[in-house]
């Protein structure tokens, strides 16, 4: 595979500047960063850009470009939107450039002093919803919905963001995602085959009671939610 098309030459430490983190993760980090590229249409303004590591791991590499070529094809208002990718070899680093959010459907909740409406609450489920619509018309399965892969744009709009786990079949049967949003399917997919887009609507709906109940759910015992999943289907 010719991985080197999926990125734009150049030493990205000249491009952006004032890197500042503001999250982290298994994956690597993510910072804020004011573009400077010549040409860009975000020149002076906030991005976020995605340093991930490969060092030594060629598997990772590979699950990089994976999601790189994702997030190439995918245009939506409700989807976060990739900017330009750039590879660092001798630093073994991926840097992915994606539009700047202030922050996660996570963060809202911890922010804020009490719970949110029920209407605010509709208006970043309905967001998502658009947002899935298009992925499975694409035949995308996200599958890691939660609160904190949801990002909010600064008029508002809520975006589906993180294609890490992402697959670009309509169908799956791979063991994948985060415990307390994992469908029933998925628990039990090495043994009871595929599962579809379905999955997605399943964790948004987790997503809500996590949005609406200010993490309620994350107080249990992720091992005992599956355990009654398995059990209810």
């Amino acid at each position: 595979m010719n991985f080197k098309k999926y990125f734009t030459s150049g030493d990205p430490d000249t491009l952006f500047s004032d890197l500042q983190e503001i999250g982290h993760g298994a994956f690597g980090a993510v910072y804020c960063a004011l573009d400077e590229r010549p040409k860009s249409e975000t020149r002076g303004q906030n991005v976020a850009i995605k340093k991930m590591s490969y060092a030594g791991k060629s598997e990772k590499f590979t699950d990089i470009v994976h999601e790189i070529k994702l997030l190439e094809r995918l245009r939506h208002k409700n989807i976060v939107r990739l900017e330009e990718c750039f590879l660092k070899e001798k630093d073994h680093m991926v840097w992915i450039v994606m539009e700047y959010c202030l922050g996660s459907a996570s963060d809202l909740v911890d922010v804020q002093p009490g719970r949110l409406l029920e209407s605010e609450v509709a208006q970043i489920v309905r967001d998502v919803l658009l947002g899935l619509s298009y992925l499975h018309s694409t035949e995308v399965i996200h599958r890691d919905i939660k609160a904190g892969n949801i990002l909010l744009s600064e008029n508002g709009l809520a975006k589906v963001a993180d294609f890490g786990s992402a697959s670009n079949k309509s169908s799956a049967n791979s063991f994948v995602g985060s415990p307390y949003w994992m469908a029933p399917e998925v628990i039990l997919a090495m043994e009871s085959g595929r599962y579809t887009g379905a999955i997605d609507l399943w964790s948004l709906g987790i997503t809500c009671i996590e949005i609406a109940d200010r993490h309620g759910l994350l107080k249990l015992n992720p091992i005992s939610v599956d355990h009654c999943k398995i059990k209810t289907k």
